[in-house]
């Protein structure tokens, strides 16, 4: 028997695949709908928790979830990776050689780690005071390495975007700083910040209050300087200025590595990605911009904002209403402003909550002002935010923030 039904396939099963996946499962007029999903994973991770496995305050494992708890029942889940696009044919093709044929694209792959970007790094990351809290494999050796130093130089580094979650990698330094002054060998630990951007933060009014941070801590930044190579045996980092193109080796006991990221090459070489590889949307509508049956939303996107999950929630139900607009033949009624969110942990207990949108203007939530630490946000971050994503985001039941059901007419 033939299948009538609207065939939407998912492609990538993190953040912005699995929260596209559960908002398309509880749609009005749901069983119209043939849904795949693509990813080859076995476990789905909530990446944002690991600054504080990074700081010793969860177990790693709290993190992860086996994908097949995740995937709500009736969603077609092929375990497999995307190998090629055809989007003027409407198909894909899986790495096994499979060819799924579609009617609508959602496109969520997220961003490719490149860690064989530093030379000298490979073997040894989580090993000769290096570290990383951007994997679930390395992000046990952070805690190690910050519980453990006694003196020496603690050296935190951000590469050049693009980069998920851009707050993380000065999160954990403040946290490592503040478990240093807490456990009495600050005065022997020089704190350090390589970043290879031109400011500590994008937003001003954010920035500010994180140079004054880092003033009052004594925290040496430093900027325009990218991460090149690592001797590990001889704890030493090679720096390339990112403007003169000098170059410098810095010793180090501890080195927390934010390795540099760009699109997964299944991306970057499709009929989908602009010139930077990213799948190329219209900022707004998330609508691709030559093939108006490909959608696309979090860090997969072209979409030039800060690559989180709050992203990803804000795109969310601007992605479903203009994906049912243009099932129906209507106009695309809904726009993405370029919300994001990064709560800026600065130490046990405290946090600044940012805001903002694609002008980084902020857009703060609470009725009081984000720019100030505060325990109420740290606790914001540390126990609603995961239960919110776990419950809401990647498996709710309940879509507050989804358009109204009047404007998702049945298919």
């Amino acid at each position: 028997m033939q299948n009538n039904k609207t065939r939407i396939v998912v492609v990538g099963g993190g953040t912005g695949g699995m929260a596209a996946v559960s908002a398309l499962d509880q749609l009005p007029g749901r069983d119209k709908l043939d849904i795949t999903l693509l990813e080859p994973s076995e476990y789905h991770y909530y990446q944002p928790q690991w600054t504080m496995v990074g700081a010793g305050l969860f177990p790693r494992e709290v993190t992860r979830r086996p994908m097949a708890e995740l995937v709500p029942e009736g969603i077609n889940w092929i375990n497999e990776g995307c190998a090629e696009f055809v989007p003027h044919d409407n198909h894909l093709l899986t790495v096994s050689g499979r060819r799924i044929d579609y009617d609508y694209l959602i496109v969520a792959t997220g961003l490719k780690l490149d860690w064989d970007k530093i030379d000298g790094l490979k073997g040894n990351l989580g090993k000769h005071g290096i570290c990383s809290n951007y994997s679930y494999d390395s992000v046990p050796s952070t805690w190690e390495n910050i519980r453990n130093l006694k003196h020496g130089v603690a050296m935190f580094t951000f590469p050049p975007p693009p980069i998920k979650c851009a707050g993380a990698p000065q999160k954990i330094m403040y946290l490592a700083e503040d478990h240093f002054r807490r456990s009495g060998v600050r005065n022997q630990v020089t704190v350090s910040y390589r970043c290879a951007g031109d400011s500590i933060f994008a937003v001003k009014k954010y920035a500010a209050a994180l140079n004054e941070i880092c003033a009052k801590r004594s925290i040496d930044t430093q900027f325009a300087w990218k991460l090149k190579a690592v001797d590990a045996v001889a704890h030493e980092a090679n720096f390339e200025h990112t403007k003169s193109g000098e170059t410098r080796t810095e010793k180090y006991e501890m080195l927390h590595i934010t390795p540099q990221m760009s699109a997964p090459q299944v991306v970057s070489s499709s009929p989908l990605a602009n010139e930077a590889g990213f799948v190329e949307v219209d900022k707004g509508t998330l609508q691709h911009t030559r093939y108006p049956n490909v959608f696309s939303l979090g860090d997969s996107s072209s979409c030039p904002t800060s690559k989180t999950a709050a992203a990803v929630r804000a795109q969310l139900p601007v992605l479903i209403f203009n994906l049912v607009a243009t099932m129906n033949g209507r106009a695309l009624g809904e726009k993405y402003d370029g919300y994001t969110s990064c709560p800026l942990v600065t130490g046990y207990g405290r946090l600044i909550l940012a805001e903002f949108d694609y002008e980084l203007n902020p857009q703060e939530t609470f009725p009081f002002d984000q720019g100030k630490e505060r325990l109420s946000m740290y606790l914001l971050k540390k126990y609603i935010l995961p239960y919110i994503y776990w419950k809401g985001l990647i498996a709710g039941r309940k879509w507050p923030w989804l358009m109204p059901e009047s404007h998702l007419k049945a298919f």
